[in-house]
C-alpha cells in the first residue's frame, strides 16, 4: 500500500504542478573588436519566460556583461547604471530564478544568463511570473563561461537563439554505409570461410602455418545464458557505471586488437616479405616461432588499441579509430560465431528483440528519473563523475549544427548488437546459399532486408526524436524476409533445421576412380615391402559430391553414363629419376583439389 500511495503522489505532482519546459538553445559569442570568429555555446532555457528566435540573423547581438561576482538577488547586486541593453551573466543560487530575472528586467537588461556550476536545469516559475517577464532567461555552464573569457576577453557580444532541429542528420548516411557494409562483408566472409574449411579438410597443413581460428556453434542453452548475462551487465552498468565502464573499455581494447589482427592477417600473409621466423625459445606464444611479419602485425594491432585507449576522449578524431576497431571486432565475431540452424537464428533474434524493447520502452516506467536504462547506459549517465562513454558502438559526429548536437548528443550512435545479431542470420543465409547452390538469393535478400530495416529505424528516430531500439525494426525485416524466401523456394524445412549442411546429413555418396599419378621412384634405402605398403594404403581418389534434388540412388544409377564428363583426366608426366618424393605427392594433391573444385 505504501508503494501505491507513493506512486499516486508522484502522479499528482507531475500532473497538477506547473510544468517546466526545457529546451536547448545557443548563445553566439564574438569579440567586440571583431578580431576573431564567433563561437556557439549551449544554453538551457524555458520558453515560457520568453521565446528565442530560430534564426541567428533575427537575434539581437548585445553586450555580455560579466557579473559572476554576484548572484543578483538584491538591488545592491545591480551595478551603477544598470544593464541598459545588455545581457548580464550572474551566478546561480541564494534566490529564485524569478527574483533574478525580475531585477535584471527592471534595470534594463534584454536577457539574462545564469551561470551554474552544477547540472543545468530549466529555469522554472509560475503562470503569473511568466506573464510579468518578457526577457529571455537561460542557464550557461560554468565551464563555458570560463571559455568565453579565455577565448574572447572581457569585451564580448552575444546573441541568444534556438534553431530548429534538423529532421535527419547527414551522418546517418555514414552510419548506414558502415553498418550494411559490415553485415554484408562479415556474412559473406563467414559463409565462404566455413564452406572452404569443410571442403579443404583433406589438404595437408604445415603445422607452422596452421590457422587457429575456430568457429563456435551457438546452442539454445548458450543463447539463454548470453541473454541473462546481457541483462545482468546492463543493470550493473546502470547502477555502477563509473566503476564498470573501465572494465568494458579494457575488454574492448583486447577484443578489438584480436579482431583487427584476424581481419588483416589474410592480407599480410600475401606479402612476400617477413617470412622468416624468430629463433627457438621457451617464451609463451613465441615458442611456436611465429613469422616476423605476423609478429609485427600483432604489435601494430595492439598499438592501435592502446592509442585509442589513451586518446579515446578526443572528439575530433578518436571516433575514427573507435569505428575502425569496432568494425574489425564485428567482422571477427561474425566469422567466429556460427548459428547452425534457422531455428537457432529465430530464437536468438526474438529473445534479443524482447530484450531491446524492454530496456528501451519499459524501463522508463521503472526508474526514478523516467530514463530508459538502455539509452542512459549507451549515451553515458549525465551525472557520471568520469564522463566516460561505452565504446561498444559505432559513432559519427553530427554534421548539422543544432542545439541538441551542441548540448547533449554530439554523436549519432549504433550499437554493435544491432550489427552482430542480424549479421549472424546473414552469415547463415550465405552458408545455406552455397549448400543448395541458390546463387546467393538468401544472402542478398537478407542483406537488403537489413538495409531497409535500418532505414526504417532512422525514420522512426527522426519522427519520435528519441532513442530507438534498432532491433525492433531489424529483426522483423530480416527474419520475415528469410522466411519468405525459403517458403517461396519450397526449402523451408531444410532451411529451418539446417539440414542442407554436411554436418547434419549422412556423408554424400562418393564416385571413386583411381588417379594416374606418376610412380614414385624407388628408394634403395627403403625396403620394397614398405614401398608397396605405402602405395596400397594411401590410394588417391577422385571425389565427386552429388548435389541437387535427385536421390543418391538415381545419381549412382547414372554414374556409368556420366563418367567421361565427371572425371578429370590427368596426364602422366615423366620425371627425372632423382626427383623428390614430396614433389610427386604434391602433384597428386593438386589433382584432387582440381577435381573437388
Amino acid at each position: 500500500m505504501a508503494a501505491r500511495w507513493a506512486r499516486l503522489r508522484v502522479w499528482l505532482l507531475l500532473h497538477f504542478l506547473p510544468q517546466v519546459y526545457c529546451e536547448y538553445g545557443m548563445v553566439h559569442v564574438l569579440s567586440e573588436k571583431g578580431s576573431s570568429k564567433g563561437k556557439d555555446y549551449c544554453i538551457l532555457f524555458n520558453s515560457q519566460w520568453a521565446h528565442l528566435p530560430h534564426d541567428l540573423g533575427k537575434a539581437s547581438l548585445l553586450q555580455l556583461q560579466d557579473q559572476t561576482a554576484s548572484v543578483l538577488c538584491s538591488p545592491s547586486d545591480v551595478p551603477d547604471g544598470g544593464f541598459n541593453n545588455q545581457i548580464p551573466m550572474v551566478m546561480r543560487g541564494n534566490c529564485t530564478f524569478y527574483e533574478k530575472v525580475r531585477l535584471a528586467q527592471i534595470n534594463g537588461a534584454r536577457g539574462l544568463l545564469i551561470v551554474s556550476r552544477e547540472r543545468l536545469v530549466p529555469p522554472g516559475g509560475n503562470r503569473s511570473q511568466y506573464e510579468e517577464i518578457d526577457i529571455p532567461v537561460a542557464l550557461l555552464s560554468y565551464t563555458d563561461m570560463l571559455d568565453i573569457g579565455k577565448s574572447f576577453g572581457s569585451s564580448v557580444k552575444g546573441a541568444m537563439y534556438a534553431p530548429n532541429e534538423p529532421v535527419l542528420d547527414y551522418n546517418m548516411v555514414i552510419i548506414f554505409v558502415m553498418a550494411v557494409g559490415t553485415v554484408a562483408i562479415g556474412g559473406y566472409w563467414a559463409g565462404s570461410r566455413d564452406v572452404k574449411k569443410r571442403y579443404m579438410k583433406h589438404k595437408r597443413d604445415d603445422g607452422a602455418e596452421k590457422h587457429d581460428d575456430e568457429t563456435v556453434d551457438v546452442t539454445p542453452i548458450m543463447i539463454c545464458v548470453f541473454v541473462v548475462m546481457c541483462c545482468s551487465m546492463l543493470v550493473l552498468l546502470y547502477f555502477f557505471y563509473d566503476h564498470l565502464v573501465y572494465v568494458i573499455i579494457g575488454i574492448f581494447c583486447l577484443a578489438a586488437s584480436i579482431g583487427l589482427y584476424s581481419c588483416l592477417s589474410p592480407f599480410v600473409r600475401r606479402f612476400p616479405l617477413g617470412k622468416c621466423r624468430i629463433p627457438d625459445n621457451n617464451l609463451p606464444y613465441f615458442h611456436k616461432r611465429p613469422q616476423v611479419r605476423m609478429l609485427l602485425l600483432a604489435v601494430f594491432c595492439i598499438s592501435v588499441s592502446v592509442v585509442w585507449g589513451i586518446f579515446r576522449n578526443e572528439d575530433q578524431w578518436a571516433w575514427v579509430l573507435q569505428d575502425a576497431l569496432g568494425i574489425a571486432f564485428c567482422l571477427y565475431m561474425l566469422k567466429t560465431i556460427r548459428l547452425p540452424t534457422f531455428k537457432g537464428c529465430t530464437l536468438l533474434l526474438l529473445v534479443l528483440f524482447v530484450y531491446d524493447v524492454f530496456f528501451v520502452f519499459i524501463t522508463p516506467f521503472l526508474t526514478k528519473t523516467g530514463e530508459s536504462i538502455m539509452v542512459e547506459v549507451a549515451a553515458g549517465p549525465s551525472d557520471s563523475a568520469t564522463h566516460e562513454k561505452l565504446p561498444m558502438v559505432l559513432k559519427v559526429p553530427r554534421l548539422n549544427s543544432s542545439p541538441l548536437a551542441l548540448c547533449d548528443r554530439p554523436f549519432s550512435l549504433l550499437g554493435f548488437g544491432d550489427i552482430l545479431v542480424p549479421g549472424l542470420l546473414v552469415a547463415y543465409c550465405h552458408r545455406f546459399d552455397i549448400q543448395v547452390q541458390s546463387s546467393r538469393v538468401y544472402f542478398v535478400a537478407c542483406t537488403i532486408a537489413y538495409g531497409i530495416g535500418l532505414l526504417v529505424t532512422f525514420v522512426a528516430l527522426a519522427l519520435m526524436q528519441m532513442g530507438q531500439p534498432a532491433l525492433l525494426y531489424l529483426v522483423p525485416c530480416t527474419l520475415l524476409t528469410s522466411f519468405a524466401v525459403a517458403l517461396w523456394r519450397k526449402e523451408l524445412a531444410m532451411f529451418w533445421t539446417g539440414s542442407g549442411f554436411a554436418k547434419d546429413l549422412p556423408q554424400p555418396p562418393l564416385v571413386i576412380a583411381p588417379v594416374n599419378c606418376p610412380e614414385l621412384p624407388k628408394d634403395s634405402s627403403v625396403p620394397a615391402s614398405h614401398q608397396a605398403t605405402e602405395q596400397t594404403t594411401s590410394p588417391t581418389l577422385h571425389v565427386k559430391e552429388l548435389h541437387g534434388p535427385t536421390s543418391a540412388a538415381e545419381e549412382l544409377a547414372d554414374t556409368d553414363t556420366k563418367t567421361d564428363q565427371s572425371e578429370i583426366s590427368i596426364a602422366q608426366s615423366e620425371e627425372p629419376a632423382g626427383q623428390n618424393k614430396d614433389d610427386l605427392e604434391s602433384k597428386c594433391l593438386n589433382a584432387e583439389q582440381k577435381q573437388l573444385e
